[in-house]
């Protein structure tokens, strides 16, 4: 298991799901872990299961939150090595039907949000050589009917990953992607809204498509997520690492 000893980390939407199993990886191995997300309640829950996790409530999407929140780990600790732009937002929506506010949700969640918040910690980054680690999804390249925002915005984070990632490397800083797959989490329900008979049915789907015939936990992303931002992985950038249990195959 890596070691991040001393490391300081940001971990936005870390209040459920990926986000809160990559916080507790990155707490398990030493890192003391600021975690972000919009409801103060879940914040505290996911805080208090370990002693090195602390939460800060900010929405990922508001541009003001960046600055803070970055202030927020230097106030804490005085440093920052790690960068997780784990919170995302995307709601199924047909083109036809789709809306300047609700594309504009879309995007300011999954690509301003993540642009704002790697400016904001790049003056801290350059002085521990740390890591950018992007969540991003297997329909940035697997297209599906209904969630052109959503795809479209992660195959942005995607360039924008790689991208960073070369303008980054002389700085000594990596940035990497982890495009994630069907995984259990309330995604489905809290932030594409769907039913419960909906669910069940869009899950069955899913598994018939999976090669593996499962879908994932959020420990199976979480762990490579951890790995690309150890600092032993240090020839790695420019990565996208498809997490999905052969889904996008």
């Amino acid at each position: 298991m890596p070691t991040f000893t001393d490391s300081v980390a940001i971990v936005t939407g870390g209040g459920a799901g990926i986000g809160r199993a990559v916080a507790r990886k990155l707490a398990e191995s030493g890192a003391r872990v600021l975690i972000t997300g919009r409801r103060p309640d879940v914040i505290e829950a996911a805080a208090s299961t370990h002693p090195a996790i602390e939460g800060f409530v900010a929405d990922a999407g508001n541009p003001t939150s960046a600055e803070a929140t970055v202030a927020q780990a230097i106030e804490r600790w005085g440093r920052l090595d790690i960068l997780v732009n784990n919170a995302g937002a995307g709601r199924p929506e047909p083109l036809e039907t789709s809306s300047p506010e609700s594309i504009e949700a879309v995007y300011r969640t999954n690509v301003f949000g993540p642009t704002l918040l790697a400016k904001a910690a790049l003056t801290h980054l350059r002085k521990t050589k740390g890591s950018i680690v992007n969540l991003s999804s297997t329909l940035a390249r697997k297209p599906i009917a209904g969630f052109s925002a959503y795809a479209g915005s992660k195959a942005a984070l995607e360039q924008l990953t790689r991208s960073w990632a070369v303008e980054l490397a002389p700085d000594r800083i990596r940035v990497n992607a982890v495009a994630s797959g069907p995984v259990e989490t309330e995604f489905l329900r809290e932030r594409m809204g769907f039913s419960d008979d909906q669910i069940a049915a869009i899950k069955a789907k899913e598994v018939e498509m999976i090669p593996l015939r499962r879908r994932g936990v959020p420990e199976d992303v979480a762990r490579w997520v951890v790995a690309l931002a150890d600092p032993g992985a240090d020839w790695v950038t420019g990565q996208i690492l498809g997490v999905d249990g052969g889904f996008s195959l």
